[in-house]
């Protein structure tokens, strides 16, 4: 059963059911999550959620606002079609649109996708191999990697066809000389999937700056992969994100807002 985060005492606002309101609070901490482990970049890079329902509608940030300033009831709402929903002074950043509305819309079960440009991830994207199995975190993925590759700023709908196609029924993919992209069923699966596939690019950056690169054998990677999932369980993410939101709330509460 998956745990929900408790709402900020402040009320939920008019229009919002109950069901969207939950999805924001988790959209907005996955936000102040990001910049607080360093993987946001200013005001770019993207963060969707789908929102509840059977209207195609999902929740993306103001193009603007930096993750630190990301909350509840600032996120904008938007349809598949790229109209916004919201009642905002801000837009929305239009590659966010190219790359998340396309997954959506062909994945009914992505409610979350997570899109960064981290130092380390666009330093594994620009390699030929990708990630290399050099550590148990990046043995979490093992046969699990999608890979795009770049054709310039993500401005154009004709690369949707082609990002689609190539991410598959993977839930992680690397764009090639561009960063790191998740899909999780729920925002906590996404997060966490990008907490540690960004955590396997920087050890493996760090590998890479010493001698000669010691690599377990396939036997090894697929068992660590097979035994991660067990453990993992049903509702991937919820336990390490429960505990994230209580750091959060130790530091900052005004995501709830």
């Amino acid at each position: 059963m998956t745990a929900t985060i408790a709402r900020h005492p402040s009320a939920r606002p008019d229009g919002i059911s109950a069901e969207e309101w939950q999805v924001r609070l988790d959209l907005a901490a996955c936000y102040r999550l990001v910049h607080m482990f360093g993987m946001d970049d200013l005001i770019y890079t993207h963060i969707s959620a789908r929102v509840p329902g059977p209207d195609e509608h999902f929740l993306i940030n103001p193009f603007g606002l930096l993750y630190e300033e990301i909350t509840a009831s600032n996120l904008i709402k938007v349809d598949i079609e790229g109209n916004i929903l919201s009642d905002s002074e801000y837009g929305i950043n239009p590659a966010g649109y190219v790359i998340h509305s396309c997954i959506h819309r062909e994945r009914p079960s992505a409610g979350c996708v997570l899109h960064t440009h981290t130092v380390a991830g666009t330093g594994v994207s620009a390699q030929e191999e990708g990630l290399l199995p050099l550590s148990q975190t990046a043995m979490l993925f093992t046969d699990n990697i999608a890979f795009h590759d770049y054709e310039g700023i993500a401005l154009r709908e004709e690369e949707q066809a082609r990002l689609v196609a190539d991410l598959g029924d993977k839930n992680v993919m690397i764009l090639r000389n561009h960063g790191l992209l998740t899909v999780g069923e729920t925002v906590q699966e996404a997060f966490l999937l990008m907490h540690y596939m960004e955590t396997a690019c920087k050890m493996q950056i760090a590998a890479q700056a010493g001698g000669k690169l010691v690599v377990p054998s396939r036997d090894v990677q697929t068992y660590v992969r097979d035994a991660a999932r067990g453990g993992f369980g049903a509702g991937m993410g919820q336990r390490e994100f429960e505990a994230l939101i209580r750091r959060l709330d130790r530091q900052d509460t005004s995501w709830r807002d």
